[in-house]
């Protein structure tokens, strides 16, 4: 019975936390660990890394939108004796404090950001819990925010914040578009103008192509520069004829 009572086995991820007449003594473990009855106890911690699941907490954004959002917490015991030690069931602390940081970090964000920024926001409250809990010999190794539930209102406006979005942004590049078409037809029209004869060609394969359509009018606008000297002759002509009769 004494030897029962004496022998321990830890497991490969298993620490034991002695404590010798009520005073720490010593961190144990993996193996066998010999105790000595009625004068030493000790406690069992785990160094694996445990999930923990953060329950929907409600949120109210910079912008006052309500929404419930719940997260998942990675993290793992570093240091058994201040895990014993430094707080009291170390597994509770975590899950109280990760809820309380989860709510003040999304709360002095919008919710734009909670929506688009989910890994910067991820990393804030990693920082913060990493930082509360060495204290405690705790390493918070992730923290993933899961789901962002929003009411059917929210859910509405956004996306009719999203059609106009897109509704804007194909106005501009339409005018975008516009606008470099106008440069290059600005180009195209000084071109031509330093060289009639190839206007004169763009004029022929407008026809070409006019005519390929099979149209039964075709209305084409016929510059003055080619009649000009046509009515200047024709002008000429009727002063002349004008002139014995005067």
């Amino acid at each position: 019975m004494v030897a029962a009572a004496s022998l321990r086995i830890l497991r490969e991820y298993e620490r034991g936390v002695v404590f010798q007449l009520g005073r720490f003594w010593k961190v144990k473990g993996p193996g066998l660990v010999i105790l000595i009855p009625g004068v030493q106890q000790m406690v069992r911690v785990g160094l694996r890394v445990m999930v923990l699941d953060i329950p929907s907490q409600d949120v109210i954004t910079r912008d006052n939108v309500s929404v419930k959002v719940n997260a998942v917490l990675y993290f793992r015991v570093i240091d058994p004796e201040k895990a014993i030690i430094q707080v009291e069931r170390y597994l509770e602390a975590t899950s109280q404090l990760a809820q309380t940081t989860l709510r003040a970090v999304l709360g002095k964000h919008e919710l734009d950001d909670l929506l688009s920024e989910r890994e910067r926001l991820n990393l804030d409250i990693q920082k913060i819990l990493a930082a509360q809990t060495d204290l405690w010999g705790i390493k918070v190794t992730n923290v993933e925010i899961k789901h962002v539930d929003l009411n059917e209102n929210m859910v509405r406006a956004i996306a009719r914040q999203a059609e106009a979005e897109r509704e804007r942004r194909a106005k501009v590049i339409h005018a975008e578009g516009e606008l470099q078409a106008s440069v290059k037809l600005a180009e195209a029209a000084e071109i031509l103008g330093h060289h009639p004869q190839a206007l004169q060609l763009r004029y022929l394969e407008t026809l070409t192509v006019i005519a390929a359509d099979k149209n039964s009018t075709i209305v084409f606008p016929l510059p003055v520069d080619l009649i000009g000297p046509l009515l200047q002759r024709w002008a000429a002509k009727q002063g002349g004829a004008e002139a014995p009769g005067a």
